[in-house]
This record gives structure tokens, sequence and C-alpha cells, in this order.
């Protein structure tokens, strides 16, 4: 390697990038070009109101930005939407109960739509934004959100009136004096007589106007704190609103330097993990007696339970409570009203062990459980929470939905709220991943992995329980929309080397699916893509690990294979549909065709494959995760014939984590490793990625000490690339310069460091794109090869 070259404040490796020999057909600068090599391919697909047509977002001119366009179901036909049609069309919106109206926002003003006829009148045109429209419980009225308050819309009288009037700040009366300044008021007015007469004939003009006054609503002083979002009962009887106090936290900075003035700027970037969270409460207000009272959690199941990791740190066991005095704080979600007057809201504990389904009464405030989840790693899994908001949803007055890892996969259920019985509709060792309900709440409509963890399939179940009927058929990975109507589908489909592309099909079992856009490039389309192998390997601990192998022919293979890591920790790689990770897809084919063998591992903690999965890396990230990519190693070298002393790894984000463990803890199973944009230290990371997974650095440093790779930097002997953007502003340039610094102090010389000015933690550049792995290909050929 070559040896370190230091400029006067940054630690960087000047790297000469020469011409490294290529067997491929394809070439890094070609494959990084991304969209515009591959293709743009349809996203952000919707329905026409009339179910006629399907809106998308393509670019098959390569314009120099995306536009939308629609396809006719029935000719087929394709047209890029005017300005004109793009102002006519419709947003999504809410249905009345009868499906007859809906009311949508579109650029900050309200409209309704008449689903008969598909014409739409606006209701409001303004400056100001209006938002959150849904129908009153009796239809007759449209109640929308406007400048933190709620107001109502007469539909067939036209009036408007405002229900809630939140204000910022504390109301300033003239009584609020202190002691001192009350005592020479009081005595000014017994003093005299002309004072004392004209306070009496100001309080009596004040006693007249408020008896002539129109009927206003209370204001609602909210003192420093902000209101979160707000929400009204069917019956215009109760608000339910959030509040939150924002805490004091030092953020980070991350300087750009390369900008337009010439002027160095600091981004203003996020807190770092253990910092003070936020706090939330929720209330309620009656609109009859304009009372408010908070929903309160301080007495709930399990409220002052401590995490079991605490016990690690107990001086004396004998003497350790399970329990804290004071109740721990929690986030209180939106609620979710029924048509009755019901409300069920989701509780989290902000230390995320546990969660909480409890039916609100509107008319205290009081709580009644429905279901309570605890897990002593944290509470995650589609739809559940962590990379997904939990969902629920009301099926009748008395019965709601929601999802739950119970079993350990993410399933589900029905609960009623009077009851309380709960019933589990879905089960098995697959997860549910979406779900909505049909318009006559008789059917969901589901997104699952059931049939392998690597397709994910379309569903029909009743909503009593009862046999999920597979719709969608292919081999892969189906988005998919329903029509308005319900009749058909439109659906984003792909295979592993086939990219993603617009299909229709009827909304049934055993319905044909065509084809409507054909995207992908003639330079994409003259290179015969490796349909990859999905295998198995048996880690050291039993388990059975998921991977993408590509094989270069017999006549190809050098004998070396590279392992590549996929990023975000909870991600799925290991699929047979087309990947997020396409230009690292497109790269592996190119170290193919250069000989060399590649493994992708679904590794510990990977989306798709159930709680146990997922909380694996619990307190030691760079544990089992690592060890599934060590036991991978040992797959390849035992069963394909792979020299063991030509193992290369590389990976972005989280995958560059790992990347740095395995070279630090590892050293003797890889050669060489290019870890992209990595966390090295997880101290320095975000607090609500990072909690979750090791707690807090102050309540449990040893998980921070034995999962971050700065710790672990003496290990170094391979040869280390680590490439990283200067302006990222989730995992700071901050982490690589620390890590930096530790390697210059322990001397090691075999690494280097490239680094991307104008570059944050996803790159958008080609160019960016190429340099990094025109250093990557480079360090493996030059090393492995």
């Amino acid at each position: 390697m070559k040896q370190l070259i230091f400029s006067l404040f940054l630690f960087v490796t000047v790297i000469s990038i020469g011409q490294v020999k290529n067997q491929s057909e394809l070439t890094i600068d070609q494959i990084m070009q991304g969209e515009d090599f591959v293709g743009y391919l349809p996203e952000t697909l919707s329905w026409s109101d009339d179910s006629k047509n399907i809106y998308f977002s393509w670019n098959p001119n390569n314009d120099t930005i995306r536009s939308n366009y629609q396809i006719a179901i029935q000719s087929k036909k394709i047209s890029k939407l005017s300005f004109e049609d793009l102002k006519a069309k419709t947003n999504s919106g809410v249905y009345s109960k009868d499906f007859q109206w809906k009311v949508y926002e579109k650029n900050g003003d309200l409209f309704l739509l008449n689903n008969s006829t598909y014409s739409s009148k606006q209701i409001t045109n303004t400056i100001a934004r209006e938002s959150n429209p849904k129908f009153s419980g009796n239809q007759k009225a449209i109640i929308y959100k406007l400048d933190n308050n709620l107001f109502k819309w007469q539909i067939n009288q036209g009036t408007t009136t405002q229900l809630t009037d939140f204000k910022s700040g504390n109301e300033k009366t003239e009584h609020d004096l202190n002691s001192q300044d009350q005592w020479l008021e009081d005595d000014q007015l017994q003093s005299f007589n002309i004072l004392e007469k004209r306070k009496n004939e100001t309080d009596a003009q004040k006693y007249r106007r408020e008896q002539t006054q129109v009927s206003r609503p209370k204001t609602i002083y909210l003192d420093d704190k902000k209101l979160l979002d707000i929400d009204i009962s069917a019956d215009l009887k109760y608000v339910v609103y959030r509040l939150y106090s924002v805490s004091k936290n030092k953020n980070t900075n991350v300087p750009d330097y390369v900008t337009k003035s010439g002027y160095t700027n600091d981004l203003n970037a996020r807190p770092k993990v253990g910092s003070e969270q936020n706090t939330y409460e929720s209330w309620i207000l009656n609109l009859k007696t304009s009372e408010t009272y908070q929903i309160k959690t301080d007495s709930i199941e399990g409220i002052k339970d401590k995490p079991k990791y605490l016990k690690d740190y107990a001086e004396n066991l004998s003497e350790y409570k399970d329990s804290f005095e004071n109740p721990r704080s929690v986030e209180i979600d939106k609620p979710l009203l029924s048509d009755d007057g019901k409300a069920i809201i989701n509780i989290t504990s902000q230390d995320y062990k546990d969660r909480w389904i409890m039916l609100v009464n509107l008319t205290d405030g009081k709580l009644k459980l429905i279901d309570k989840q605890h897990d002593d790693a944290w509470i995650g899994g589609p739809g559940i929470g962590w990379f997904s908001r939990p969902e629920m949803g009301w099926i009748d007055q008395d019965n709601i939905w929601f999802k739950s890892e119970k079993t350990g996969y993410a399933h589900l259920y029905t609960a009623n709220v009077n009851s309380g019985k709960i019933k589990a509709l879905t089960q098995g060792n697959f997860e549910v991943l979406d779900v909505s309900l049909s318009k006559d709440k008789t059917t969901f409509f589901l997104t699952s992995n059931k049939v392998s963890p690597h397709e994910q399939h379309f569903y029909h179940l009743p909503a009593k329980g009862g046999k999920m009927t597979q719709i969608t058929s292919r081999k892969g990975g189906h988005e998919v929309i329903v029509s308005p109507d319900e009749t058909q589908l439109a659906i984003r489909y792909s295979y592993t080397n086939k990219p993603w592309e617009l299909y229709v099909m009827p909304n049934k079992p055993g319905a044909e699916m065509t084809q409507l856009t054909q995207s992908t490039t003639d330079a994409f389309n003259s290179y015969k893509w490796i349909d990859s192998e999905i295998i198995n390997f048996t880690a050291s601990d039993g388990v059975s690990v998921p991977a993408t192998l590509y094989k270069p022919s017999e006549a190809k293979k050098n004998g070396a294979a590279i392992i590549f890591v996929h990023g975000a920790g909870y991600l799925q790689n290991v699929h047979n549909w087309w990947s997020s990770y396409y230009r690292e897809y497109m790269f592996h084919n190119i170290l193919v065709d250069n000989g060399y063998t590649v493994l992708a591992i679904d590794f510990r903690a990977s989306k798709g494959y159930g709680r146990d999965w997922r909380t694996a890396i619990y307190r030691n990230m760079g544990g089992k995760d690592l060890d599934d990519q060590i036991d991978g190693a040992k797959y390849l070298v035992e069963n394909l014939d792979i020299d063991k002393d030509r193992l290369g790894i590389y990976g972005g984000s989280y995958g560059g984590f790992i990347t740095l463990m395995a070279m630090f803890k590892s050293p003797d199973t890889f050669k060489s490793g290019a870890a992209l944009r990595s966390v090295t230290d997880w101290a320095h990371y975000n607090h609500g990625y990072t909690a979750r997974i090791l707690n807090t650095p102050v309540e449990d440093p040893k998980a921070y000490k034995q999962s971050s790779p700065l710790y672990f930097a003496e290990g170094l002997k391979g040869n280390l690339l680590m490439l990283h953007g200067m302006i990222d502003t989730n995992v700071h340039f901050q982490d690589v310069v620390r890590l930096s610094q530790r390697l210059i102090e322990l001397k090691k010389e075999n690494w280097e460091l490239a680094v991307f000015p104008l570059e944050s933690h996803g790159f958008v550049e080609a160019s960016s794109w190429s340099d990094e792995y025109r250093r990557i290909f480079k360090l493996f050929q030059e090393t492995l090869n």
C-alpha cells in the first residue's frame, strides 16, 4: 500500500487510481451512472378516482428531472401529464361513509370531490395552509386544520366555524402581580376614590362586552410547549391533542467546505445518542365544558419496570429492585377515533422496551388496556415499530386490528375493545408486511413473505379470520396499490435481474398480470445480468443463514472471493426482486466477470426473518452479525474452493461498520476490506437508532465498548480502504477522522482514506460513485487477484 501523505488539517491519503485491468464488458463508469444507465423506473404509483388510469413518476426520455405520467388501463396508452393536468389531478384523501364524496388537500387548499361525477369543488383558496381534512360523524361538515387549530366547514350552508383556539405562550392578565405590586395597587385604590371609580367603570364595560360577545372557543395556552398534532371525535365533542417540550441538546455541526459562496458553511446536524429526549403529553379538550384533562400513563401495567440489562450494573443483587420508583417516560401516538366516539392509542416507552394499545375514555381520559407487548431488546417489526409506525385500525365499533411480534413474527390480530378478547388472524414463520382494510371492511389486503423470505406477494384475508388467498404469483417482489373501486391492482414488479416495471391485473386470484411499461435502456439490456443464486449456510452457532451467491464460470474463476455487507442493519438484501443496492448488484457482475466469487449475506439483524433475527445484535453490534460474515467466509473456503488467503469484504454505512469490525476483530479472515461511510463509534451516532440496540452510553457502557470499531483498531493486519462523504449528516465525517487518528497513533500503515467533499451519506453524483468503486475494484485487484 502507498505511504500516507498528510495534509495540514486532514489525514487524507492521496490515492492514485491508475487503470486496473477489467475483463468485463461493463465498466465502472458506465454502471455508476445509475438511472442514466439502467433506465428511470416507474415510481410513486397512484390511481385516478374513476379507476381508469394509473399515475406514476417516470423519465423514459432521460429529461433533466422526472415527470408525472398516466396510463389508460383500457387502451394502454401512456401520456405525460401537462401542467394543467397536474393542476386538475386530485390527491389522496378521506372518503365519506357512503364513498360518494372525497375530501382532500392540495397545495394547502381543500377540495371536495363528487365520486359520481368525479368533479371537484374547491373549499378554500388562501395563502394559509389548510390540511388534514375529514368528514364529521354526521357527514354534514368537513373538519380541517389551520394554524394549529380545528375548523368546521358546513357542506350545505358553506359556513365556517373555528372549533379550537390553541395559542403559544402564557395567558397574561392584570391580576398576575407579585405580592409587592398587589399591595401597592390595593393601597392606591383604597387611598384615592377617583382611581377606584375608574376601575369600577372599566370592569363594568368589560363585563358588558363579555355578555354580548358571540360564543367563541376557549383559548388554550400552551406555555412553552409545542402542539404536535390534534384530532376531534366524530361527534365533535372531544378534541385530543398532543404536546411536546423540546429538549435542550447540543447539536453537532458538519462543515461544508465546497460551497457556492466560497465560505465554509456549518451544517446543523443531529444530537448524539444518549442526549436528552423531547417529552410528550396527550390531552383531551371537552368542547362543551372547555375542560381539559391529561391522558396519564403513570399507573398503566409495567410502566415502572426496569430494563433487564441494568442488572449487569447492580452493585448488590440482593438489594436490586426490578422496578423504578417513578414511571418511565412514554410517547403517545395520535389517537385512532371510531365513528361512535371511541378512541384507541398506541403508547411506547421511551426506552423502547414496551408498547401498550389502550382504549381511551374521552370523557375523563382514563385508559383501558387492550394489548401489551414487551421485548427485553426493543419493540420493532414491520408495522409495529422502529422503521415503521404502528399499524392499527377500527373494523367496526367494537373491534380493532393491529400487528404484533408476540409469536416472534409480525402478524395480524384483532381485539374486541369491550371484552378484551384478542384473536390471531395470521400465524406461522413468516411476516405480514403491509395491511389495509377493504372499503366494506370485510377483507384485509396484505403483503407478506409467506411463500418465502425472499418473495413478497399480495393476499386477501377475511376480516373475521380464515384462509390467506394469494393473488400475485410470479416469483419476485410485488408492490401493490389497489384501485379505488378495488377491482384492479397497480403493481410494481421486479425479479433479481429484471428492474421494476409497472403492471396491472384484476384483484382476484389466478388473474393475468399485464406489463405496461418498458423502462430499461438498450445499454442495460445488452448485457446478460446474473440471475444470482440464494443459498443457506450453517453458522457456527448452528443457525441457517441466507445469502446471495454470485459464481463465475470455471474458466474465469480466480480463487478469490468478496463478501458484501448491506447497510442499515435492519434491511433485507437477499431476495428475488431488483435490489435497492442495484449499483452494487451491477458491480458484483463486474467482479464475477473478473473471476471473483461474491457472497452477500442477510446477517443477523436483517429484515424479513422475524424478531429473534432482528434482535440478535442487542447490546453487541459486531457480534453475531460479524460472526455470520466470518462463517460465510468459511463456507466459501470449504465448499467453493476459495483460497482462504484471498478473501475481501466491503459495505457501506452499517456494512462499512461490519467491514471495520471484520478487519479489526478477525484480521486473519479477510486480507482486504473497503469500508464506506462507516460508523466507527456508536456513542457518536443518533439516538433513535442506536439507543434501541445498545441502550445509552452512560447507562450501558459495556454495550458500546464491545460494539465500536474504534476500540478494536489495534487488530488491523490487512489492507483497509475507508471512503467517506465530508458533508455526511447521518454518519458524520468526524467518525472516520477519529478512527484515522487512532490508526495513526497505533502506527498502522496499510490503510487509506478517500474523501468526497460534496457528498452526504447517500452519494448523488455519478463521478463520486465511479471514483469510489474504482478505488474499491483496484484494492481487490491489487491485493486479492
